[in-house]
């Protein structure tokens, strides 16, 4: 069991520089005018894919041999399965429409999402008695496939935006576009500063009144906010700026408030880092790389996608999610946090198809759409899974 989980991270590690690897010969078909050589780039891409995506099916088969089952059962399995998942999406795609562009964007955010999940414990642990279950491999994994393939309609949507917007001056669509890049920028900070701290295990240990009672909680990032009325215990270690708000009594609510503030303020110093040194905003400077993308044909990908993703995720996170909550809970439906939004996003994108093939949402506005859509997908993946408490949660 050793030696096959240490292969199965050494094959998610190699992944990860395969999906760096092929991001840079992407990046390669962009600036190059000429057709043989983007053909070459693209190709040698697109190869580089491929196998990025064979080594972490490696990762995934050898793990599940390790731990005995499929392994989708926390967080760290969930999000690497489902970034693998994106990858997947994004190689069925590429075949149907040879865009380079997509490889652009949709690797770099399948790296961001294999880089959140190191964040959380890796050790492989028995199944709890609710997850022995064959549902589990079927639900999880056909919900998670569901949203990967959503996830695509994103991607597309973001291209289409920084292609199209009018950059020349500062209007709604620009600014919200900026704010969209500034999200991603933020969501990169956490990772780079997580992994820091993580890397020199940092921890300061606090006590502080949880319901009446003194409870010790532990910080794994410097408290900037530490919790109300709470005492540092830790020798040595940073004394907090401020103190969480009288109202964030949870057992975790100020690590939670701690860990925004460090996200929001490491993503201000990125961004404002890439403001410096493009002289512009990054969509501005991102467009004449993207003049090459034919819009039309990026339009119809992302609805493609949604219209591919939707049944999928509906199959995976309703209809096969309920069959289990009969077997499991005897009840189709309990209002549970993550049954709640898993129904926010079938009704989003069910709207999504119904303005697009009724009204005639295309373009812009349906590029709008889909980057709405991944939000409330990453909205349901982080703030359902570690800050809203249920049956679901995975933390």
């Amino acid at each position: 069991m050793g030696d096959l989980s240490s292969l199965s991270s050494s094959l998610l590690y190699a992944a990860f520089f395969i999906y760096l690897t092929a991001t840079f010969f992407f990046a390669g078909t962009i600036r190059d005018n000429s057709r043989k050589k983007t053909s070459l780039a693209g190709n040698i891409a697109i190869t580089v894919t491929i196998i990025g995506f064979l080594t972490q099916l490696g990762y995934f088969f050898t793990r599940w041999a390790a731990a005995g089952h499929a392994p989708v059962s926390n967080l760290f399995e969930f999000t690497t399965f489902f970034g693998m998942m994106l990858v997947f999406a994004f190689i069925v795609m590429y075949f149907i429409y040879k865009i380079n562009v997509l490889g652009l964007i949709a690797l770099p955010i399948a790296l961001l999402i294999i880089a959140f999940a190191s964040m959380f414990p890796r050790e492989i642990s028995p199944l709890v008695p609710s997850l022995q279950s064959h549902w589990l491999y079927i639900h999880v994994t056909t919900a998670a496939l569901g949203q990967a393939i959503l996830s695509i309609s994103f991607v597309a949507g973001l291209i289409f935006l920084i292609r199209q917007i009018d950059q020349t001056k500062k209007t709604k669509q620009t600014f919200w576009l900026e704010f969209v890049i500034f999200m991603v920028a933020t969501t990169l900070a956490f990772i780079i500063i997580s992994s820091t701290f993580s890397a020199f295990n940092y921890e300061a240990a606090f006590e502080a009144p949880v319901e009446g009672q003194p409870t010790e909680m532990t910080y794994e990032m410097p408290a900037v906010a530490g919790p109300y009325d709470g005492e540092l215990l830790t020798e040595d270690a940073m004394t907090p700026l401020i103190q969480a708000p009288e109202w964030m009594r949870g057992v975790d609510a100020a690590i939670k408030f701690n860990t925004l503030i460090w996200s929001f303020f490491g993503g201000l110093v990125l961004y404002g880092l890439l403001r410096l040194l493009l002289r512009k905003r990054v969509g501005s400077a991102l467009q004449p790389l993207l003049k090459k993308a034919n819009p039309e044909i990026i339009d119809e990908v992302g609805y493609r996608a949604v219209a591919i993703g939707f049944p999928v995720f509906t199959l995976g996170a309703l209809i096969f999610a309920m069959i289990w909550a009969q077997q499991a809970w005897d009840r189709f439906w309990g209002w549970d946090p993550k049954e709640v939004w898993a129904l926010i996003t079938f009704f989003f994108y069910a709207a999504y198809l119904h303005l697009r093939l009724s009204r005639g949402w295309q373009g812009t506005k349906s590029a709008w759409l889909a980057v709405g859509g991944f939000a409330i997908i990453m909205f349901n993946l982080l703030a359902v899974n570690l800050i809203i408490s249920g049956l679901h949660s995975y933390a």
